[in-house]
């Protein structure tokens, strides 16, 4: 195992404590990934991300095998899609988190712009995300359609689901992660209420200067 491999999967366990400990993740939901030269890192089946232990971490080789560590989650799929698409990815968040997943369930959420520009941190961070048709967990197919998106989303919303989000490195994702939910908390409490979005002037601006994702 190389000096890099060990310092990503003490990472992986401490951003992951962090996130359960905090409440954006309950019980075994949710999984996290991290790219490797050789493969990708990722959170075991039926483990709290609370509990994580850095040796149990499960690693895909690049041809999808599973080489060291526990079994890996059902949806490996779903980083292995982003990772295909998305050769700026670096890491992948999965989670169950309250307020995004309430916004998956609601059937008024706009499903090619699931998360609008209310504050410039979710354009900056997040981007536009798009909400995916609800197929059971473990699903394959669920992969196949964030392939189809063919890398234009650092972020989807799964229906009835939850949020999953990519990012050039894994702090990143994880912060991505926590700026989707807290904005899915801000839409939610301001429903029925007349909200002042960013203009798509002030979007374009911060694309400009801050790049897009």
């Amino acid at each position: 195992m190389t000096d890099n491999e060990r310092a990503a999967r003490d990472q992986m366990v401490d951003l992951c404590r962090s996130l359960f400990e905090r409440g954006f993740s309950v019980g075994t939901a949710g999984n996290v990934s991290v790219r490797l030269p050789d493969g990708m890192l990722m959170t075991p089946t039926n483990v709290r991300l609370g509990d994580l232990q850095a040796d149990r971490i499960a690693k895909i080789d690049q041809e999808g095998q599973h080489v060291r560590g526990d079994k890996p989650t059902k949806e490996v799929f779903l980083h292995q899609a982003f990772y295909a698409t998305r050769p700026q990815a670096g890491a992948v968040v999965h989670l169950h988190s309250t307020w995004a997943t309430a916004l998956s369930c609601l059937t008024d959420t706009d499903p090619d712009d699931c998360i609008p520009p209310l504050t410039p941190y979710v354009v900056m961070r997040v981007g536009r995300v798009v909400m995916l048709p609800y197929v059971r967990p473990g699903d394959p197919r669920t992969g196949d359609m964030i392939r189809a998106l063919n890398g234009e989303h650092a972020a989807v919303l799964l229906a009835n689901h939850g949020p999953v989000v990519s990012g050039k490195d894994l702090m990143s994702a994880v912060a991505a992660a926590e700026e989707l939910e807290e904005t899915a908390k801000l839409l939610v409490a301001l429903r029925g209420m007349n909200m002042r979005l960013l203009s798509p002037a002030a979007v374009d601006e911060l694309k400009t200067s801050f790049g897009t994702l």
